[in-house]
């Protein structure tokens, strides 16, 4: 008999149609039964002896919250026996309803509920205690998960007692996964979580990865890239990652249609095993970055969101470095530009922030001026140290994407057909704030706010901390600048000021969107299981 190993995950969700993610035991079939009638089935396929299925569900009436049970080759497998959250449910959408944003990055899976907690409370656990304990209240219309979902590179101590039954942890990659099964292992540890579970089972969910899914600092620069292929392990560790990740997340961020036309998951379905496939998949991809499109649209009424790659898609030659490639430049200009007027908020999900502290902006741009050679081979090798020591690798370490980024925001923010907001969502950094740019010739339209939200769960040190908040001082200005003529930089085409935080904790932000009219929230997790607002206002113009 087959079982449910791990799931359901709703996933995609719109006016009519659903996908709904799950993992079982064995080759079955599943099937998701909804208590209006509506169903989807669906042959489970298999990469490296484990067993998905991801069940489309159309045909589902505009605007209702119906509850859903999943079956596995016709035995009821969800809701579990005796558990105590209500039933999961499918919410379809009218295009004048109001949405909910909620996002976040930067989750290390919880210990036991009986365990010590050494990072604080988690917050997308206390979320699913709120949701649960009011299933008709306020809930989030879809979550935005910005990365670093599973830390492969910061396993939790059961995780490496469990590697440690499977190899030698003092060989490299030591107390990091090293191979698809070991990443599976990750899923388990962080999606088994009986909240998340269940809350990932009830609210849609869109995701993107950032390094630690595959490890810290992932593609900073060729020099490192170059290291890392030159080691043992890393190849392994990237298909797997790669791999586990197409299987666990980008899947689900596919609408039912996108899926119909993917020859991919066209031919993974098709094999008796398809690892092989997936594998090849991700050799491609490591290979040629430009090969492979993890960015993705969604649109959700009036409302469009752009899941940006910023890790996966870059170029890193010194002297052409872009954070995105020509192709996925290109994609992203087009589904930003396209029918213009037809959407009253633009959402850029991008894991790393787009506008920083104002000292590691300069910081940032300085250093990747000294990789490229402005002042010489010496101060071009002590720019690569400093740049993997610091973590120097976002937007403002290609200054050309952040200046082909701020030129497309004030064209699409800009004209008759403006949209109210154009919000760049971010995370990575383990802090929270609100940062408004402004151009020299005027500013867009729309209200343009870098929104960034880090951590979900996980911690930042104290220096650090101290660090973000005399990043926006006027004196780390000053030392910016001394840093940014020193590497003969260019000025950068927008100015900025902090305009919320920074806040630190485990917290979620939610953007409650309805017609041209935005609103922000700030919530932290408590001891207590509680979100604690710190912070609401109202973001759009008009």
């Amino acid at each position: 008999m087959a079982e449910l190993r791990l799931g359901p995950l709703l996933r995609y969700a719109d006016g009519s149609s659903a996908t709904v993610w799950v993992e079982a035991s064995r080759p079955c079939t599943a099937e998701v039964r909804c208590a209006d009638g509506s169903r989807g089935e669906s042959r489970t396929f298999q990469v490296a002896g484990h067993h998905y299925a991801l069940v489309a569900v159309t045909g589902l009436p505009p605007g209702t919250s119906t509850p859903y049970e999943v079956y596995l080759d016709g035995a009821q497998v969800w809701p579990l026996p005796e558990s105590p959250f209500p039933p999961s449910v499918i919410r379809t959408s009218l295009e004048e309803d109001d949405l909910r944003v909620t996002f976040g990055s930067c989750r290390w899976a919880a210990p036991a509920a009986d365990a010590h907690d050494p990072v604080g409370p988690d917050a997308l656990d206390t979320l699913a205690a709120r949701v649960a304990a009011e299933p008709d209240g306020e809930r989030p219309d879809v979550l935005l998960l910005l990365g670093d979902q599973v830390y492969a590179d910061e396993t939790s101590e059961a995780t490496r007692h469990w590697l440690a039954a499977r190899r030698d942890l003092n060989e490299a990659p030591g107390s990091g996964v090293a191979d698809y099964e070991e990443y599976t292992r990750l899923y388990y540890e962080s999606w088994l979580d009986p909240e998340i579970r269940w809350l990932l089972s009830t609210v849609p969910s869109c995701m993107i990865f950032d390094d630690h899914d595959v490890i810290d600092d992932w593609n900073t620069s060729a020099a490192w890239l170059e290291d890392m292929r030159a080691t043992s392990w890393w190849r392994e560790r990237l298909l797997s990652g790669l791999m586990s990740y197409w299987v666990y997340q980008h899947l689900g961020n596919l609408s039912p249609s996108e899926l119909a036309e993917d020859p991919l998951y066209a031919a993974v379905r098709e094999a008796p095993d398809a690892t092989d496939e997936l594998r090849a998949f991700a050799s491609t991809a490591d290979a040629d970055a430009a090969a492979v499109r993890w960015s993705y649209r969604r649109d959700f009424g009036r409302v469009r969101l752009l899941m940006v790659d910023s890790r996966a898609a870059r170029v890193l030659d010194e002297q052409n470095r872009s954070m995105l490639d020509p192709g996925e430049a290109d994609w992203l200009r087009e589904q930003v530009l396209d029918a213009p007027g037809s959407y009253d908020h633009l959402l850029l999900g991008t894991s790393l922030p787009w506008l920083l502290p104002h000292l590691v902006h300069d910081a940032e741009a300085w250093d990747a001026a000294l990789c490229r050679g402005e002042r010489g081979a010496r101060w071009a090798r002590f720019g690569e140290k400093l740049r993997r020591r610091a973590d120097l690798e976002h937007w403002a370490a290609f200054p050309t994407s952040f200046t082909a980024l701020a030129d497309l925001i004030a064209t699409a923010g800009s004209g008759p057909g403006a949209p109210a907001t154009v919000l760049v969502m971010s995370g990575d950094v383990h802090h929270a704030y609100v940062a408004e740019p402004a151009w020299p010739d005027g500013a867009p339209d729309a209200r343009v706010l870098q929104l960034t939200c880090s951590p979900v769960h996980n911690s930042v040190p104290p220096y650090m901390r101290f660090g973000f908040r005399f990043g926006w001082s006027a004196v780390a200005r000053g030392l910016g600048r001394r840093l940014a003529r020193h590497g003969r930089c260019a000025k950068p085409p927008v100015t900025w000021r902090r305009t919320g935080g920074p806040w630190f904790g485990n917290q979620l932000m939610t953007l409650t969107l309805r017609g041209r009219s935005a609103r922000l929230r700030l919530e932290q997790a408590r001891p207590d299981n509680e979100l604690e607002t710190v912070t609401e206002s109202t973001l759009s113009r008009t």
